[in-house]
C-alpha cells in the first residue's frame, strides 16, 4: 500500500492540472481500495492495444496515460526512422472523451515534431488502418474501447502498414513509455502540424470497401436490410456504402442511429449479444427483412441475424460467419480464375477448423495465429509479395476482405455478408441453408464461450491460478474422449498426453491453452487481453448427411458441449 501512496502522491506535484490533483487527493482521502485500484499497475498493452477505465491515475484512461504513451511511441518512432520526415494519423469513436482524447495524441504527436492527419470528427477504426496506408503514415492511433462499457476508452497503435503493432515493437515502445516520467511528456502542440481530413479519405475508403467487399451479384434490390449502428461510428459510412453497392432497401433502426456514448437503448454495444440487436430482430420482423446486421461502437465488428428454416430471425455466431464469407470469397476467387495454388485464408488458433476445412476443399492454405487481428495483419505483411491473402476472420464476429484495410472491418464485411445473402435469395436458397450446406460438404462445428469475469487485483491472481492448475493438472479424458494434445502456447509446446511427445509450436509465446481430444473436441483456455476475463473456448463437431437433418445434429452437439462445461465445473 506504501508503493501505491507514493505512486499516488506524485500526481499531486506541478506536473499534473490542478482537476486532477484534486481527483487524486480525494482517492487519498477517501476509499485505499478505489485508491488501489487507480494506482496499482500500469495500463498494458493487450490484444487490442491499452484499454481501461476512464479517471485518474496510472491504471486509468487519461491525459496523461495516453500523453505518456504518445510520447513513449514518438521517441521510438524517431530513433526507428532517423533523418525522416514523420506523420501519424488519429481516429476516434463515440464514447465519452474520445474527441478531447484524441487531439491531446494529435498535441503530443506535432509537439514532437511529427506530421498529423486528424480526423474532424468519429470515423470507423478499419477507415484508420486502410488512411494509415493511403497517406503515406508511419503510425496511427484510434481512441477506442470497441465493445466495452460507457466508462471504458482505449489507445489502439498502427504501424506504417496498417497492422496493430506486434512483437518486438510493442514491447520495445512498452519500455520506451515505461522509461519516461510523466514530466517529460511534450503538451506543446505546433498546431501547423495538425491537419484536420474527413470526406476525401471517406471517399476513398467506401470505394475500395465496394470493390473488394461486392460481386457484381443478381438481386441485390429484392433483399430487404435492416441495419443498426449501435449508436456507433458505423453510420458515417456504412448507410453511403449500402447505396454505392447497389442496395436500395435498407432500413437503419432510427432509435440508434445517433452516436452516443452512453449507449443508452442497449445494455452492451457488443453485436455478439442477442440483446443489443433486439431492436433490429423486432424491425426485421415487423417489415420482414431478410437480414440484419449491427456493427459494434467503433464500426470494426459485427452481428448477422438472418432467417432459419423455420423463418425465423436468429442470430449467427463468429464462426459461422466467417465460414460463410470464407466459402463464398474462395468460391469467387475460383469463378474468377485466381487460384492457383498461392492462395491463404487467415484464422485464429481459438476459431472454428472448419474454417481450415473449407480451404482445403478448394486447395487453399489456412495459417491460424493467436487471437487479435493483428496477428492475421502480420500474417498478410510477410506473405507480400509471395503469396495472395484471399480473407481472413476470428470468432469473435470480426472479418477482414482482402489487404486493403489490415484490421477487422465491418464495413466491407457488412457488404459481403449481403452479396452473399441476396446471391442465396437470387438462387431460391437462404443465408441460413448457404450455412448447413456448408455443414453437410464437411462437417457440423458448434463452437460454445464462456467468459467469467474476475474484477480487480484478487481478480488477476484467480485467474493466473486457474491457467496454472490447467497447465500442471491437465484433464486426461473430456466427454468420454482421451485428451490427446495440450497446446501450451506460453510454453509454445505441443503434447501427447498419450504418448509424452513432446513438439515445438512456431506462434508467438501467448497465455493459451487448448485441450484437443481423440475425436477431434477442443477446449480452450485464454485470459483476456483487454478486460478482467478469463475465456473458455468449446468445439464439437458430428457428420451432417442431409440439411433436414440438422436439427437433430445441433441439439445433439450443444447437448456435448452442456456435459463438458458441467464435467469441466464452469457452469
Amino acid at each position: 500500500m506504501t508503493k501505491i501512496l507514493n505512486e499516488a502522491k506524485l500526481w499531486l506535484t506541478d506536473t499534473f492540472d490542478t482537476k486532477t490533483q484534486k481527483e487524486v487527493q480525494q482517492l487519498i482521502s477517501g476509499d485505499p481500495a478505489k485508491l488501489t485500484e487507480h494506482f496499482y499497475k500500469n495500463l498494458e498493452f493487450g490484444t487490442g492495444g491499452m484499454r481501461g477505465i476512464m479517471g485518474v491515475g496510472t491504471n486509468r484512461i487519461n491525459k496523461y496515460t495516453l500523453g505518456k504513451a504518445t510520447q513513449g511511441l514518438s521517441n521510438y518512432l524517431q530513433k526507428t526512422f532517423p533523418n525522416k520526415p514523420l506523420k501519424a494519423v488519429i481516429a476516434f469513436d463515440c464514447r465519452h472523451n474520445s474527441k478531447l482524447f484524441a487531439k491531446i495524441v494529435a498535441d503530443v504527436f506535432s509537439a514532437n515534431n511529427i506530421k498529423v492527419y486528424l480526423f474532424e470528427d468519429l470515423r470507423p477504426t478499419p477507415e484508420l488502418s486502410f488512411a494509415v496506408r493511403h497517406l503515406g503514415c508511419d503510425a496511427g492511433i484510434v481512441l477506442t474501447a470497441s465493445h466495452n462499457p460507457p466508462e471504458y476508452n482505449g489507445y489502439k497503435v498502427y504501424w506504417n502498414d496498417g497492422g496493430q503493432i506486434v512483437p518486438p515493437q510493442d514491447a520495445e515502445i512498452i519500455d520506451e513509455v515505461n522509461n519516461l516520467d510523466f514530466s517529460q511528456i511534450n503538451f506543446k502542440a505546433k498546431e501547423n502540424l495538425i491537419e484536420f481530413i474527413g470526406k476525401e479519405v471517406d471517399e476513398t475508403f467506401i470505394n475500395a470497401s465496394v470493390k473488394n467487399g461486392t460481386f457484381n451479384t443478381k438481386g441485390k434490390e429484392k433483399l430487404k436490410i435492416v441495419f443498426t449502428s449501435l449508436h456507433g461510428t458505423s453510420i458515417t459510412l456504412i448507410p453511403e456504402a449500402f447505396a454505392k453497392a447497389g442496395y436500395p432497401d435498407v432500413h437503419i433502426v432510427e432509435e440508434q442511429r445517433v452516436p452516443d456514448g452512453d449507449f443508452p437503448t442497449v445494455k452492451s454495444p457488443n453485436p455478439e449479444e442477442p440483446d443489443a440487436l433486439k431492436m433490429a430482430t423486432d424491425l426485421a420482423e415487423k417489415i420482414q427483412a431478410d437480414i440484419v446486421i449491427g456493427t459494434d461502437p467503433d464500426g470494426d465488428r459485427l452481428g448477422i441475424a438472418v432467417r432459419n428454416l423455420e423463418g425465423k430471425m436468429t442470430l449467427l455466431n463468429g464462426n459461422q460467419t466467417m465460414c460463410l464469407m470464407t466459402d463464398f470469397l474462395i468460391r469467387k476467387w475460383k469463378e474468377a480464375g485466381k487460384l492457383n495454388g498461392n492462395q491463404f485464408i487467415g484464422s485464429t488458433i481459438v476459431s472454428t477448423n472448419l474454417v481450415n476445412e473449407i480451404a482445403s476443399s478448394y486447395g487453399v492454405e489456412t495459417k491460424d495465429g493467436l487471437t487479435g487481428f493483428k496477428w492475421i495483419a502480420e500474417m498478410v505483411r510477410d506473405a507480400e509479395g509471395k503469396q495472395d491473402f484471399i480473407g481472413g476472420g476470428e470468432e469473435s464476429f470480426g472479418y477482414m476482405v482482402g489487404d486493403f484495410v489490415r484490421d477487422k472491418d465491418a464495413v466491407t464485411a457488412t457488404l459481403l455478408a449481403c452479396e452473399i445473402a441476396a446471391n442465396a435469395k437470387f438462387n431460391g436458397s437462404s443465408m441460413y441453408q448457404e450455412l448447413l450446406q456448408i455443414y453437410v460438404d464437411n462437417h457440423f462445428y458448434k463452437e460454445h464461450l464462456i467468459a467469467i469475469v474476475k474484477k480487480g487485483m484478487d481478480g488477476a491472481d484467480q485467474i493466473k491460478q486457474m491457467m496454472h492448475d490447467l497447465r500442471e493438472h491437465p484433464f486426461m479424458e473430456i466427454d468420454g474422449s482421451k485428451v490427446k494434445y495440450l497446446f501450451d502456447y506460453q510454453a509454445s509446446t505441443k503434447k501427447n498426453l498419450l504418448t509424452s511427445n513432446v513438439e515445438n509450436i512456431d506462434i508467438p509465446k501467448s497465455n493459451v491453452l487448448i485441450y484437443q481430444t481423440e475425436n477431434d473436441t477442443k477446449v480452450a483456455a485464454r485470459p483476456s487481453g483487454t478486460e478482467p476475463k478469463i475465456k473458455f473456448y468449446f468445439s464439437v463437431k458430428a457428420k451432417l448427411d442431409a440439411i433436414e437433418n440438422a436439427k437433430k445434429v445441433e441439439a445433439e452437439l450443444d447437448a456435448k458441449i452442456q456435459r463438458i462445461i458441467a464435467e469441466l465445473k464452469l457452469s
